[in-house]
């Protein structure tokens, strides 16, 4: 391929006679997706797609699926969409009501009506209740489902949306905005030309008065062009009222600003000068941060060594969690007032089984969530624990078992996790905990829990944890899903293989009993993601259950490098110049299903989307004998403008800058464009490239450019599908997710099944 300058310093641009096609909206550009969405929906969305399409949209707007809720006050509000309502209704209720099978719910907003009044096509993007009073909202909608959104004012009494000359209005924008008294806003939105950085996200943080123009808001911080963005928020807690701002550097390393809020005699924080009066966190920049009440945790990407009281050395390893006390860290000048305190570190040796994935905090207590091998375990520490118990992280010990000190056992052991376990937690179910409401005394120490699996529907529990060396109470159901796919026959088994470096690598398969067997080879779509720490875990899906599993397909998610299913480590072992690392695992795992008799390469499709896009064009060009079909949505592919376009700017401390030649000898390696064979002489088993006009995150511009220039090269067997709407997830509704999907599992399973 032959590359051309670029500017000065910068790595060569090789040639790219597709460019024309990153006009999102050019005439030239749209035409040629006409034409390719016709031949496209002509060859695969039949009959029976459509009949799968409509059993996915059936399920997911099943009426009995689990209302999710938050709490606010005495109410319980939820967002929900339906076939009558696919842009969604926004309503609550209370709690006697909600345990009900039918509540009565109070709607507060329409959607759908919205968007037949306004003539936009809004996607809810979420709300932030002035909790002061929880008579004022600000809704977040975007008009096309991508990131950007409009944030408009909200009233919970009349229920209609604020006057604009009265009213918070801030235009669509990748913007943030949280109330710090009736009338003060703390923002960070789009202000005008220079207020974004490269990564199309806020630079600038600002206090908004009500009636003052957005233009006129007092910057209170900024950022570089070249960071990530800045971001804001308000801690809202009775007692611990506070501001925070949030300087990224990239994805992985910010700085983390604080500021307490004056409160009034009736405990509402105002806007006094916020400009000023801010305190740093003085942690390095790769440690994430938590702030609750009166506690400070902290969790490093890498191991933090400093000095503590006295001069006394500690570290808190990579994968930790550490805590301190706010006030004497925060403002009494950091490690060397309040050494951090280990809870829980991850056991030493080149691949640790057990990581930390969460934690949640109630009144009293902190709930840890880890996974070892990928299987999950919740364990409970109690908050005086955190605040008077414990062992300083220059002993190098950790909580033990009931949350005693112990510095005599290593941290992170077996039988060493902090605290004490929660009870009724199956090791092969995803499980997710949350509190209920700390903020009030009749709810401080509730959690919600949500249990799911593959082939378990998901459950809502809800319980109290016990004070005072009262037991836990027992966690009870509140609602549970139904069904919505046949599971007779099929089960889940987990098993690990080895990369080509000798790392043990485990992945999950949903199938039949037999697994393959000795019998036909089983039809296999193999999932995975692999980038920015994200763990693939356990879910109930109704729609690979419809649109693959009933089908007689098999189903595996590999929990390769990259992603966080071992913590920290797991993610950097294959950043930037080790992804190929990440690549190597998930061929592994196709193979070893081979090697296992499950399926066979003319079997087996790879499917992801996003990072998980670039992962699967990672497997059509550097490993197209070991697939028989390809499904890649809304990808990154082209790794040598990937900064250029839309939000990819951001995901540099992920692959590396491209524009650095010493960076563009390794991306160029993981650059499925680039590593096209333009001379023909490559055999690629059948791919289809799937995505959506309004993503504003990684764009449609990279899977058209994709896949022009393997029609152009003379691949066969290329396809290529683009929503007009629907954001990063190519669907702002169940509709949209429905025929995508349908649209994706009927290509797949007609490849592998001839």
């Amino acid at each position: 391929m032959v590359e051309t300058s670029a500017q000065s310093g910068a790595a060569p641009m090789p040639h790219d006679e597709f460019l024309w096609l990153e006009e999102i909206e050019g005439a030239d550009a749209l035409t040629w997706v006409d034409e390719q969405n016709q031949a496209t929906l002509a060859e695969f969305f039949d009959d029976d797609a459509k009949a799968t399409s409509d059993a996915i949209r059936g399920a997911l707007d099943s009426e009995d699926r689990i209302p999710g809720v938050s709490k606010l006050g005495d109410l319980y509000y939820n967002f929900w969409r339906d076939r009558d309502h696919p842009k969604g209704l926004w309503r609550r209720t209370t709690w006697e009501s909600y345990v009900t099978d039918s509540p009565e719910w109070e709607l507060l907003l329409d959607v759908d009506a919205l968007a037949a009044a306004d003539e936009t096509e809004w996607v809810f993007h979420g709300v932030r209740v002035r909790r002061t009073d929880r008579r004022r909202a600000l809704v977040s909608l975007s008009p096309d489902g991508g990131d950007a959104h409009m944030i408009r004012e909200f009233d919970l009494e009349t229920k209609e949306f604020v006057d604009p000359a009265d009213g918070f209005v801030l235009p669509t924008a990748k913007a943030q905005a949280s109330w710090i008294d009736d009338d003060t806003l703390l923002i960070a939105t789009d202000f005008g030309p220079g207020s974004l950085t490269d990564s199309t996200y806020p630079r600038s943080a600002r206090l908004l008065r009500r009636g003052e123009a957005l233009e006129d808001a007092r910057e209170i911080m900024s950022v570089p062009v070249e960071l990530l963005s800045i971001f804001t928020g308000v801690d809202r807690t009775p007692g611990f009222e506070r501001a925070v701002i949030v300087e990224a550097i990239d994805f992985y390393n910010s700085r983390t600003w604080m500021r307490e809020l004056p409160v009034t005699d009736d405990g509402i924080a105002e806007a006094d000068d916020l400009t000023v009066s801010w305190t740093l966190i003085d942690v390095p920049t790769d440690v994430s941060v938590d702030v609750d009440r009166d506690l400070l945790l902290l969790r490093p990407r890498t191991d933090w060594s400093g000095t503590g009281p006295n001069g006394v050395p500690f570290t808190v390893p990579a994968g930790a969690l550490a805590v301190a006390p706010y006030d004497t860290f925060v403002h009494g000048g950091g490690a060397a007032s309040a050494a951090p305190m280990v809870l829980f570190a991850p056991e030493e040796g080149p691949q640790p089984r057990t990581s930390l994935q969460g934690w949640s905090l109630t009144r009293d207590h902190l709930v840890l969530s880890f996974l070892t091998d990928v299987r999950a375990e919740l364990r409970v520490v109690d908050r005086e624990v955190l605040v008077s118990g414990g062992v300083p992280a220059s002993q190098g010990g950790a909580v033990s078992e009931g949350g005693a000190a112990s510095g005599d056992v290593p941290a992170g052991r077996p039988g060493a996790l902090p605290g004490r376990a929660l009870p009724g937690v199956d090791p092969m179910l995803s499980v997710g905990l949350g509190a209920v409401d700390p903020d009030d005394p009749a709810t401080a120490n509730d959690v919600w829990m949500t249990v799911s699996g593959f082939l378990t529907p998901t459950t809502l529990q809800r319980g109290a944890l016990g004070t005072a060396g009262e037991p836990d109470a027992d966690l009870t159901a509140v609602k549970q899903a139904p069904e919505l796919f046949d599971a007779t026959g099929l089960t889940v088994t987990q098993h690990f293989t080895r990369s080509a470096d000798g790392t043990r690598v485990p992945y999950f398969q949903v199938g039949p009993a037999d697994g393959g067997g000795d019998g036909e080879p089983a039809p296999v779509m193999l999932d995975g993601y692999g980038g920015f720490e994200l763990s693939r875990l356990p879910g109930y899906a109704p729609t690979i259950g419809l649109g693959w599993l009933e089908k007689g397909g098999t189903y595996v998610i590999a929990n390769i490098r990259g992603g966080g299913e071992y913590g920290p480590g797991w993610h950097t072992a294959a950043l930037r110049e080790n992804r190929q690392r990440a690549y190597e695992d998930f061929v592994a795992v196709a193979r070893d299903l081979v090697a296992r008799g499950v399926t066979v390469p003319q079997k087996l499709a790879c499917s992801g989307g996003s990072n998980g896009g670039l992962l699967v064009g990672n497997m059509l060009t550097q490993f197209p004998d070991d697939f028989g079909a390809v499904s890649c949505g809304v990808p990154l592919l082209d790794m040598r403008r990937y900064t250029k376009l839309s939000a990819g700017a951001s995901w540099a401390a992920e692959y590396g800058d491209p524009d650095d030649p010493a960076d563009w000898n390794f991306i160029r390696t993981f650059s499925p464009y680039h590593l096209v064979d333009e001379e023909g002489g490559t055999t690629y088993p059948p791919v289809l490239f799937w995505t959506a006009t309004s993503d504003d995150r990684v764009g449609p511009v990279q899977a058209r450019k994709m896949a022009a220039r393997m029609q152009k090269a003379g691949a066969e067997h290329v396809w290529f599908f683009e929503d007009r709407e629907g954001g990063h997830s190519a669907a702002s509704d169940n509709e949209q997710a429905a025929k995508t999907r349908a649209l994706s599992y009927a290509f797949l399973m007609r490849q592998l099944n001839g």
